[in-house]
């Protein structure tokens, strides 16, 4: 694994930092342009996330400029990773593996033993990225279930 460069620095989110980590997100995982699937909105995914945990919401930082994210969750039983980003300029030098790594410190310090993650099964390069970081396919099947924008008015 390749060392994150040294004027590259991890912090918590800021409300400030909405605009870039949107488009980051939007450069990063083309999914979030669409407008078919509204439980990609990038905006929306932040304030949830800001109101539920933004402790563990994190970004690297390089020249005052947003260069990647890590959101992560514990409900008190199991751990989760989302929204890893890196500027495609930047990767492969160790800023996601940084990124990851502060996740889980965060996660282990609240006692959290194991740790999820999905990632699409088209995407090789991260399921690459993350079975070098020790995760691996779990025996489970991961469902999911789309709620009606309504219901999350609610």
């Amino acid at each position: 694994m390749n060392r994150m460069p040294a004027d590259i620095h991890i912090r918590t989110f800021d409300d400030a930092d909405t605009d870039a980590v949107i488009a980051l997100w939007r450069e990063t995982f083309p999914e979030y342009n669409r407008a078919d699937k509204p439980h990609r909105e990038p905006r929306r995914s932040i304030a949830n996330k800001v109101a539920m945990q933004d402790d563990l919401f994190f970004v690297a930082v390089r020249e005052r400029k947003i260069v990647g994210t890590v959101m992560a969750g514990y409900d008190g039983h199991r751990g989760w990773v989302y929204s890893l980003a890196v500027a495609h300029a930047l990767r492969r030098r160790g800023v996601a593996s940084a990124l990851l790594h502060h996740a889980e410190i965060a996660l282990a310090a609240r006692g959290c033993l194991k740790l999820n993650l999905q990632v699409l099964t088209q995407s090789r390069e991260a399921l690459a990225f993350y079975n070098a970081h020790g995760y691996a396919a779990d025996d489970v099947v991961s469902l999911g279930k789309r709620l009606p924008l309504a219901a999350m008015a609610q």
